[in-house]
């Protein structure tokens, strides 16, 4: 179960960090709103995962989560680069997270 809400806060993260993006600096109130509360639901069940896994696992998943999401999210919403080079890097943050949860005791 802890793996689970690990991953929704990872999406959490995803949800803030592209959310940033549409508050322009906090001025727009609904979207504001929305970032604010991700980024509180995102910590909170980084929170509750931390009560079974290690805190070194949890957050090295939980941060490649979101940049995993929001660089995806990013070349779809934004028009961002999908360079050879990104899509590289992305795939061994990917690896990094698979490796995390195989060799997780």
């Amino acid at each position: 179960m802890a793996w689970l809400i690990l991953f929704v806060a990872g999406l959490f993260e995803v949800v803030w960090a592209i959310g940033l993006k549409y508050t322009e600096g906090f001025t727009r109130p609904l979207a504001s709103t929305i970032t604010i509360a991700a980024m509180v639901a995102s910590v909170v069940l980084l929170g509750w995962a931390m009560k079974t896994l290690p805190v070194g696992t949890a957050y090295a998943v939980w941060t490649g989560i979101g940049a995993v999401g929001t660089v995806a999210l990013g070349i779809v919403l934004f028009n961002e680069p999908a360079t050879a080079a990104r899509l590289l890097c992305v795939t061994m943050i990917v690896g990094g997270i698979v490796g995390l949860k195989m060799t997780h005791a």
